[in-house]
């Protein structure tokens, strides 16, 4: 799986404040409530713009570790153009 490290930045048009007071969610709550496997919900989102990213890329000596934070307008963004494109 080939993540960026780091994630590119929110949209311009997006207020930060608004989004950072939105609920954000976790790639297992996500997974969830779409019934779907964590390992398809981090393809989904990974290069989505707005996805909140931690942890640290790969190294000689660990593996890469990446916690995701999906905030709620994302969600339904990506929710809404999926269901858009299997119409």
């Amino acid at each position: 799986m080939s993540l960026d490290y780091p994630p590119r930045k929110p949209p311009q048009s997006e207020r930060p404040h608004s989004i950072a007071l939105e609920k954000h969610y976790s790639v297992g709550e996500v997974s969830e409530m779409w019934h779907l496997s964590e390992k398809v919900i981090k393809k989904i989102f990974e290069g989505e713009d707005g996805v909140l990213w931690w942890g640290h890329g790969e190294t000689r000596h660990k593996r890469p570790y990446v916690t995701l934070r999906i905030p709620e307008s994302v969600l339904i963004r990506v929710h809404h153009r999926r269901r858009t494109a299997a119409s």
